[in-house]
């Protein structure tokens, strides 16, 4: 079976690239899920959860806005303002970050539409990494039950 070739990369640093039977990432338009010999493709992505599988092992990363590109049918390149693996995120942090989020969305009430984006935005992000968090979280515990 023919395998994607990906990159995920931010301004920062190259968070990771390899070989994948499969790539998803979330857009305004929903979920996509690229498989080999895809069609090229361009698309501007949301936060939320970005998941790279191959073979049978399955990871997950938290990105922020950006956009993604599907080249040749082979090749992915994921361009995000921020990516971050599963196994770089901390819980705690995490849950408090989110708890600042939602009070500053709160507390937007006379704001300027730009505020008010701004503040969604920085939900949305602290939201998907919360649930990148938790699915690490479920991970590591099944595995050690099993």
């Amino acid at each position: 079976m023919s395998k994607l070739h990906y990159q995920i990369v931010t301004p920062e640093r190259v968070v990771q690239e390899g070989e994948a039977d499969s790539v998803s990432v979330m857009t305004n338009m929903g979920e996509i899920t690229v498989l080999p010999h895809h069609v090229p493709l361009l698309s501007l992505m949301k936060a939320g959860e970005l998941t790279i599988r191959n073979g049978g092992n399955t990871e997950y990363f938290a990105s922020s806005t950006g956009m993604f590109e599907v080249r040749d049918g082979s090749s992915i390149v994921v361009l995000a303002d921020t990516a971050e693996r599963s196994d770089e995120l901390e819980l705690d942090a995490i849950t408090a970050a989110k708890q600042r989020a939602e009070d500053g969305l709160a507390a937007i009430k006379n704001g300027t539409a730009t505020d008010f984006a701004d503040a969604t935005a920085h939900l949305e992000r602290e939201m998907a990494r919360y649930r990148v968090a938790m699915k690490k979280g479920k991970s590591k515990q099944h595995r050690a039950e099993a």
